[in-house]
């Protein structure tokens, strides 16, 4: 009886330990919410809605210091992530509302409140040549995960299911490709016809999709299309039906030239960490030749091969235009409006049925950005053959105009 009690008492003790180890010595991410008094200008920011270029500037302004300000600091190996949520008209200025994350031991977890805090308050010190601040006005509680994904939920471009992992992996692929994960891209959608899959699209907002205008040449009736939301096309977490289907005015289905359109859907939908919506680029940003993106669809693996169910993704390299246009490429068929993507040595490539889907771009603070859209290309994954793209900044102040957006 005795050595019975005894063996209960050790193995108590055992999972108690276990336990404790488990709390306080594994890594876990930690959020905060975080807000303090900017002066001297009054234009607001909500990360939901277009804004001017003064408010997104000093929006990019407090982001880029925030940023720099942790990764310098003595903290940085803990620092994961910060975004600017929205700057809100106050008197004499703005109030900047902030989120942020970090991992590290639950046994830290006081010394870095402290920490963080006082490297937030140091910067608004610091800082005030370039921000007009004050430091006393600055507060910062920390949140739970579930109040995290809250602050960010209308925002656009953000993946919070991958906040720690969202980097480009460049051995992906459609042609011969690897699945999607679960809300790895969430503003993906599929445009079905009479039930069946034919295109891909891109959510902006809880109303608006854009895809390719080809997708609707043979059958532009709202009523005969529906679009799903979710990485199994057969499987998905919402479908919507579709109000009013937007085709550019001067698209032709015999040229390759404004293949854009824009899908109102008949009733919104409600974001998720599985569906949310992607940035557009304004017309003035640039991205270079060289620079790294990511297609997403639900396109046959091979040329007239087989359809996947799950979301395939693959990463493709910006192709300059010159390079695109020369003779054995597509001999000056790519004009302003297009986008070059893809490998001159072919294999990684978008194919049939991916047509409308995002050209995906990330930016340097983990923002994704919708900057093409599936076009045309001479068949899938060829040598000298990449993929042509819809160019969104070409087409950014039609989409405002038709949308609002």
């Amino acid at each position: 009886m005795i050595a019975l009690i005894t063996f209960g008492i050790l193995a108590i003790l055992g999972v108690t330990i276990g336990l404790l180890v488990h709390f306080l010595a594994i890594e876990r991410i930690h959020y905060y919410q975080g807000s303090f008094h900017v002066a001297g200008v009054s234009d607001s920011y909500d990360c939901g809605k277009r804004a001017s270029q003064e408010s997104k500037a000093l929006f990019e302004k407090t982001e880029n210091l925030i940023y720099d300000t942790f990764y310098n600091s003595s903290i940085s190996r803990e620092y994961i992530n910060s975004q600017v949520i929205s700057l809100s008209a106050e008197t004499n200025g703005v109030m900047a509302k902030i989120w942020l994350a970090f991992k590290f031991v639950l046994a830290k977890r006081d010394d870095m409140r402290r920490k963080i805090e006082s490297i937030l308050h140091q910067m608004l010190k610091d800082n005030k040549t370039s921000l007009t601040t004050d430091p006393s006005s600055l507060k910062i509680i920390e949140i739970s995960k579930g109040d995290a994904e809250k602050l960010v939920i209308n925002c656009c471009g953000r993946r919070l299911r991958l906040l720690s992992d969202d980097l480009i992996t460049r051995n992906n692929r459609i042609i011969g490709g690897k699945p999607s994960e679960e809300g790895e891209w969430p503003w993906q959608a599929g445009l079905k016809l009479n039930g069946k899959h034919s295109c891909g699209a891109s959510l902006i907002s809880n109303k608006w999709l854009v895809s390719a205008a080809h997708c609707f040449a043979k059958n532009n009736d709202a009523k005969q299309w529906t679009v799903t939301f979710g990485n199994v096309i057969n499987r998905p977490y919402m479908t919507r039906n579709i109000k009013t289907i937007i085709v550019h005015e001067d698209y032709r289905p015999e040229l390759t030239h404004d293949d854009i359109a824009l899908v109102h859907l008949a009733e919104g939908v409600p974001f998720t960490n599985n569906i949310r919506a992607i940035c557009l680029p304004e017309a003035t940003q640039n991205f270079s030749a060289g620079d790294m993106a990511v297609v997403t669809g639900w396109g046959t693996l091979s040329m007239n091969g087989h359809v996947p169910v799950i979301l395939q993704q693959a990463t493709v390299q910006i192709i300059d235009t010159d390079t695109c246009n020369a003779p054995g490429v597509y001999f000056g068929l790519i004009t302003n409006s297009m986008l070059c993507a893809g490998y001159m040595s072919g294999k990684i490539d978008a194919c049939q049925n991916d047509s409308g889907g995002p050209l995906a771009s990330l930016s340097s603070r983990g923002i994704w950005y919708l900057i093409g859209l599936v076009s045309w290309g001479e068949g899938c994954g060829k040598v000298n053959k990449p993929g042509v793209y819809t160019k969104l900044t070409f087409y950014r102040d039609w989409i405002a105009k038709k949308t609002g957006i």
